[in-house]
């Protein structure tokens, strides 16, 4: 049995529990890459080998893909704004830990806690900031969520690389402390107290393992296919283990009672084309995040600051545009902006295939400003129209599920253009492209063929999104 939080609800403002969930998604994001450029140095710090190292980047991201929607979930019984608010101090207290720790070990441990602080923060953002504004201004503010979590994912190795050389690679997780103890009192005057339920009914342990274990399986494969070889034992086996599990998962979800995870949400339309859209799209965009940087370091010759500067133009166009694409989904609906974003990114992955080994920083700018454009068009609104299509009840486990299609989106999007890169390359009888000598022109068709490929991704994103124009389904916030 459920029973309703009766008690009476505070008036809040909503622009400043937006501000307050936007500080800890920006935090939550850019703790996924602000350590990507402090690895060498832990590594000398630490004495501590690369490959281990990497480690610290993995453990956070497979915890926060493993408990996304259980955290959801959680918040869908005990209430979305006591969790979130709970997540700012698991995270805080994640971050002292990283910053306090002298070995490897107890770095990785810490960034376990801090992703289990994250998870929490990420699964009920958007939940938070659907629930406040079904009343009006829904996609505006969404798309002011959207812009954090870009700005969020893509500055991080710039704040990261200034933290490192000024302070040491500490600082990075330093800086999250004062920030989150902030955060973590504001939210406990501002954040609304009735936005949850009290629950009775028995929370599925046996599902959330089966999940956590199939999806970490899942993710650990795919992040190391490439190193292990895709048709490697290791590879196979613990591919098929990791689709097992997830079918048992599944299985089980399908016959309990009291499910953690609730698949009759795949049977509204917009939410389940809405998810995939929103997947494919991930997958896509990624590809450009991992592979324009070789371009312009191993092709062009840029320094990396020169690299820095040109990327940037990425989440600054869509810092700008998502917001504005929100408020619009508010005035015209979602469907037209969504098909329209995707097919910009994937005329801006054409273009990408016309950029040659002679190109200026402003003409490699300018084709990332387009994926700025088309991204911030395609995800306020398609995160509008996802929560508008669940119940209010199932807000938390919705955001989760969101959260989760964003981090796979971006794991399987590394782990395509890393694939399809280094294949290409060993085919042309080049062994690395950061070699030197590497020749630029077969650097150059590698990329070419990711970005082809890529395109057929944002395609295939596109035809799904436009599914959406015959669903009439009205919202079900009830």
């Amino acid at each position: 049995m459920i029973v309703e939080d009766n008690a009476a609800p505070k008036r809040v403002n909503r622009w400043l529990v937006l501000a307050n969930v936007s500080v800890g998604t920006f935090m939550a994001t850019l703790d996924g890459s602000i350590a990507n450029v402090a690895l060498p140095t832990i590594a000398e710090e630490l004495q501590s080998p690369v490959h281990v190292v990497q480690w610290v980047l993995t453990s956070y991201l497979l915890t926060i893909c493993a408990l996304l929607p259980i955290m959801g979930k959680i918040s869908d019984l005990l209430g979305r704004s006591r969790i979130y608010n709970f997540g700012f101090l698991i995270f805080t207290a994640g971050s002292a830990l990283c910053g306090l720790s002298d070995t490897l070990a107890l770095l990785i441990a810490a960034r376990i806690v801090q992703a289990a602080g994250a998870a929490c923060l990420m699964s009920n953002s958007q939940a938070i900031v659907a629930e406040l504004f079904a009343g009006g201004g829904r996609g505006r503010a969404l798309g002011i969520v959207g812009t954090v979590v870009s700005l969020g994912s893509l500055t991080g190795p710039a704040i990261g690389g200034i933290l490192v050389g000024s302070l040491g690679w500490p600082s990075i997780f330093w800086i999250n402390v004062p920030i989150g103890i902030a955060g973590m009192i504001a939210g406990w005057f501002i954040l609304p107290r009735h936005s949850g339920k009290r629950a009775q009914e028995p929370f599925d342990f046996r599902g959330s393992v089966l999940f956590i274990v199939g999806i970490v399986a899942f993710l650990f494969t795919v992040s190391n296919g490439q190193d292990w070889g895709w048709s490697s034992p290791a590879t196979w086996g613990l591919g098929i283990g990791a689709f097992a599990v997830l079918g048992w998962f599944y299985l089980w979800e399908k016959k309990t009672r009291y499910p953690m995870l609730d698949f009759g949400l795949y049977r509204i339309r917009a939410f389940a084309f809405g998810n995939m859209a929103a997947l494919l799209s991930f997958v896509a965009l990624f590809c450009t995040n991992v592979m324009m940087p070789f371009y312009m370091q191993n092709v062009l010759h840029y320094s990396p600051e020169k690299t820095g500067y040109a990327m940037m133009l990425y989440p600054l166009t869509m810092a700008v545009i998502a917001p504005l694409s929100g408020w619009l989904s508010d005035k015209i609906g979602y469907i037209w902006l969504t098909t329209t974003g995707l097919a910009v990114n994937a005329a801006a992955f054409a273009l990408l295939n016309t950029l040659t080994t002679q190109e200026s920083v402003w003409t490699v700018g300018l084709h990332l400003a387009l994926f700025g454009l088309g991204a911030g068009l395609f995800q306020s609104p398609n995160n509008s129209s996802v929560m508008e299509a669940v119940p209010r009840s199932k807000l938390g486990t919705a955001g989760g599920l969101n959260a989760l299609v964003r981090n796979i989106g971006m794991v399987l999007g590394i782990a395509l253009s890393v694939s399809l890169y280094s294949t290409r390359l060993y085919q042309s009888g080049t062994v690395s492209g950061a070699d030197p000598a590497a020749d630029p022109q077969a650097i150059l068709s590698a990329l070419h063929w990711v970005f082809w490929t890529a395109m057929a991704v944002c395609l295939l994103a596109l035809f799904f999104s436009s599914l959406r124009i015959r669903s009439k389904e009205p919202s079900a916030q009830n």
